[in-house]
């Protein structure tokens, strides 16, 4: 793999330390000339820095007072001047790069864009250690997705017999993308919303992945009338099983009969 043009790997370290991350993503961060980080855990730098020892953090540019907008922005600009350089460069991120991680999918859309050498490549996700650890198939009942700002901006249908995972309470409601701690104030109007379609006291899940091999996962229960004063971090998950049955749509069934009947 040559070019003048330098070459770009975006990959996902998976949720678990050294445990999530696949053999081809492990292979880019190892055969790179240069690799940037931007993980949760100071352990996974060293152990990134381990297999390549021309490591940077990418945490250097968050900073007082700076939105996360602009923090992303730098990530992005800091990755391409490397490659842009000619190096092979690896850009490593927690978790799912392509999952709540606006960084990754820019930099491949730029790289595509100036037709750089680019290749995109998963991690496990907390998505994937949540179906696990709460022992949720998403093909039972369903499962919706949504991330809590997003949410909370704009109207959405939401189906209370499928499951429903609300991404990132903790930032609830955070315009200037500046909080890096949860106000309750918000998560009260998250959860005041949510009451629309749910009672005060359905019980729901904050849940958090395992990071390091010795740590167990958190699946805490709660009331959703009480999620305000619950405990809850930057990258605590809410999930919300379902509040009501599965309703059979029989004129649909009546219609596939019908269909089945003249095969």
């Amino acid at each position: 793999m040559h070019s003048n043009k330098g070459q770009l790997a975006v990959v996902g370290t998976g949720m678990m330390l050294g445990a999530h991350i696949t053999p081809i993503a492990k292979s880019y961060v190892e055969e790179a000339d240069i690799v940037f980080a931007s993980v949760s855990h100071s352990a996974t730098e060293t152990w990134l820095s381990s297999l390549n020892s021309n490591f940077v953090s990418l945490q250097q540019h968050y900073g007082e007072g700076r939105s996360r907008e602009e923090t992303y922005q730098l990530m992005v600009n800091t990755v391409l001047e490397a490659v842009r350089l000619g190096k092979r460069v690896c850009a490593a991120f927690y978790g799912h790069p392509g999952v709540f991680a606006w960084a990754p999918h820019e930099l491949v859309r730029v790289a595509k864009a100036d037709n750089l050498n680019v290749v995109f490549e998963p991690g496990i996700s907390a998505e994937d250690c949540l179906y696990t650890d709460l022992g949720i198939d998403p093909g039972e009942v369903g499962c919706q997705h949504f991330a809590a700002s997003q949410f909370m901006y704009h109207q959405r249908r939401v189906d209370s017999a499928a499951y429903l995972v609300i991404w990132q309470p903790a930032m609830a409601g955070d315009l200037a993308m500046t909080r890096f701690e949860p106000d309750p104030r918000y998560i009260a109007l998250l959860a005041e919303l949510l009451m629309e379609t749910y009672p005060a006291d359905h019980q729901v899940l904050l849940y958090e992945a395992a990071t390091l091999p010795f740590a167990d996962p958190r699946a805490d229960r709660v009331y959703l009338g009480e999620l305000a004063s619950a405990e809850m971090a930057m990258h605590t998950t809410l999930v919300i099983p379902p509040s009501e049955k599965l309703k059979r749509n029989q004129k649909m069934i009546e219609r596939i009969k019908a269909i089945a009947e003249t095969v």
